[in-house]
């Protein structure tokens, strides 16, 4: 049961404690009003005889309720009135400190009757001043928050997606806070998508203006000179073929960010997968005079999806083969632990500036002077959210000595 369940629980426990509480003190309070007090009457007579008796008997004969009459041992009336004809039935003998004997009568006045329950319609009264008194606090409390809410989904169907809610809740503790927790979270995640989508939009039309700017340019020089077709076709394409393998890259990383990527997951060794990505950058790297050094473990079952992992793995290893020194190596190590495959690759570069290397796995990012490596920046973005995928993670940071290691964790096989 949750918490909203039992604060409304307990707001109608006590309204029907507080109406039963409420009806025992105007049963008591009436009760109270209706019958003498015999033992006071008792009290005065040890006390103070028959003539303090007599004495407390005019005091309260002036107040409101049921009349007392007293016979002392002689059958005279203390007060010397006459008892009623009713009164006679319902006596009762006390005695005083002398030993004397007191007969005790009570009546009710003329025109009232003798005390009962308290009737129908106060009782009535009573539960739903009390019923009230709980459903307008509890209607209070629960539509406070809806308010906010509302307000905050308004804010946010409008595009201000800064909108947040927990703040007009203060120090509430319940289901509603939790959906209001809820929803900020969600106000900040689609926050955060809308801002990367812009940018993304951004970015794009920024790598797509200048191949289209180059192909213009060589269309332009075919018009001014048809001698250099053959030149201009080159270009062209150039131009294209970077053009198509953008709008793929593009396109890889739109459908990993849908969850649409890839086939169907698979057992499969990531060892045999890393080996097989290492051999073909080896024979890359030596035609750049650089090295790629692989250690691995035997067998690293890992569950996921082939074509994913393997772009992943490979767009990790080609990244540190373009950057790393010439002369140098990328080493490559993989390893099992703890129920998580472990993926370390680090090459011999520059490296990342430390106030940029929060941002490598952003798409079309690209380090500070790594421009003529060339490239879109998308290779790691698209290794990120493939790893995600698969419920691992990935990590950058600047090796000691120099360049960059980027360290990739994924979730053995069971």
């Amino acid at each position: 049961m949750g918490r909203l369940f039992w604060k409304i629980l307990l707001a109608f426990w006590l309204a029907l404690i507080a109406t039963a509480v409420a009806t025992a003190v105007v049963v008591s309070l009436q009760r109270e009003a209706r019958e003498p007090d015999l033992d006071r009457a008792a009290a005065a007579l040890r006390h103070g005889g028959e003539d303090g008796l007599r004495a407390w008997m005019r005091e309260m004969r002036r107040r409101e309720g049921p009349m007392l009459f007293v016979v002392n041992s002689q059958g005279e009336e203390l007060l010397g009135r006459r008892i009623p004809r009713p009164a006679l039935e319902r006596g009762r003998v006390l005695e005083a400190a002398d030993g004397s004997r007191y007969l005790f009568y009570v009546a009710e006045r003329r025109g009232r009757q003798r005390a009962g329950p308290p009737p129908a319609w106060l009782l009535a009264a009573m539960g739903a001043a009390a019923s009230l008194a709980v459903s307008a606090l509890l209607a209070w409390y629960l539509a406070r928050p809806i308010r906010s809410l509302r307000w905050a989904f308004h804010a946010a169907a409008e595009g201000r997606l800064e909108t947040r809610v927990r703040p007009l809740l203060k120090g509430r503790r319940d289901e509603i806070a939790d959906l209001g927790d809820d929803f900020d979270q969600m106000a900040e995640q689609l926050q955060k998508l809308v801002a990367a989508q812009r940018r993304l939009l951004h970015d794009v039309s920024h790598e797509l203006r200048s191949p289209l700017a180059r192909l213009q340019a060589a269309i332009g020089l075919v018009r001014q000179d048809p001698a250099k077709l053959e030149a201009s076709l080159e270009r062209i394409e150039r131009e294209v073929a970077r053009l198509d393998a953008l709008v793929g890259e593009v396109l890889t990383l739109a459908r990993l960010e849908s969850g649409t990527a890839g086939g169907m997951p698979q057992a499969l060794d990531l060892a045999d997968l890393v080996a097989s990505i290492a051999a073909d950058a080896r024979f890359e790297a030596e035609a750049a005079r650089r090295t790629v050094r692989l250690e691995s473990a035997d067998k690293v079952p890992v569950f996921g999806r082939a074509e994913l992992l393997h772009r992943a793995v490979e767009n990790v290893i080609r990244n540190a083969v373009k950057y790393t020194a010439e002369g140098s190596a990328v080493e490559i190590a993989l390893s099992a632990a703890g129920g998580r495959a472990l993926l370390a690759v680090r090459d011999h570069g520059p490296g990342i500036p430390p106030a940029e290397i929060h941002r490598v796995f952003e798409p079309f990012y690209r380090a500070s002077g790594s421009a003529a490596a060339g490239g879109f920046g998308l290779g790691l973005a698209i290794a990120r959210r493939a790893i995600a995928t698969h419920g691992g993670s990935i990590r950058a940071r600047n090796a000691e000595g120099g360049g960059l290691q980027v360290e990739i964790e994924l979730p053995l096989a069971g």
